[in-house]
């Protein structure tokens, strides 16, 4: 097994239902060089995005009453739970406690540049620095708020194999993201598309793929019509 390959710790049925799904991880290895293909990488980014990070926020600011940076908790490696940045794209109003309402098209609660950042995923940017604090990665399974529900059912009910996501970090983007199945989260079945596109990214992780699902993102993700 090449060692940039990840190793099942248990069974492993990828899209059978009936059949036990086990947790998968990277080897050493892999887990070394992926994290330095993120400080690298993010690096990168990060001196490329900063100018215009700078106007983003200052622009947020400048028309709408409250931060810049939207801070959320999210679930991500092991379960364990992290604090994820977001250019603020929202009206500045906490929704009630223990609770995640997902954004929906035409959304009263976005104002005007949230509505082109989110369109853009501009406002995803600040994550960069989620990358190099080791919280993220630049590709994975996207990290979703506890509480988060399709059709009024919790992620976790609607599919057991939900949590097997949890055994590598998040992402800024992932397989599911460059096929489209992004923005909200309303039914069952798309829920299922993106675990079943997370599961393969992590079954089939290289190097390579990270690389050329990051160029597929550049060219996909802004023409994509799903996030709002």
């Amino acid at each position: 097994m090449s060692a940039f390959r990840p190793r099942a710790i248990e069974s492993f049925a990828y899209g059978s239902p009936g059949l036990s799904l086990g947790r998968m991880a990277f080897d050493q290895p892999g887990t070394t060089a992926k994290r330095m293909a993120d400080i690298v990488l993010g690096c990168i980014f990060l001196a490329l995005a900063g100018l215009p990070m700078v106007l983003i926020a200052a622009a947020i600011r400048l028309t709408s009453r409250g931060p810049a940076l939207f801070r959320q908790e999210r679930i991500g490696l092991n379960g364990r739970r992290f604090i994820m940045l977001k250019f603020r794209t929202m009206h500045d109003t906490p929704p009630p406690p223990g609770t995640c309402r997902q954004a929906t098209r035409h959304d009263p609660r976005v104002t005007r540049i949230g509505a082109w950042l989110r369109r853009t995923s501009f406002d995803e940017l600040p994550q960069l620095f989620n990358v190099l604090a080791g919280s993220m990665s630049l590709v994975g399974p996207r990290p979703h708020a506890p509480n988060t529900c399709a059709a009024g059912r919790p992620f976790e009910a609607v599919s057991h194999r939900y949590a097997a996501r949890h055994c590598v970090k998040p992402g800024m983007t992932g397989l599911a993201q460059i096929r489209g199945w992004r923005g909200e989260t309303d039914t069952e079945e798309k829920l299922l598309h993106r675990i079943d596109s997370d599961l393969e990214y992590i079954a089939t992780w290289s190097l390579r793929s990270d690389l050329l699902i990051i160029g597929s993102t550049i060219v996909t993700v802004l023409r994509m019509p799903n996030a709002y």
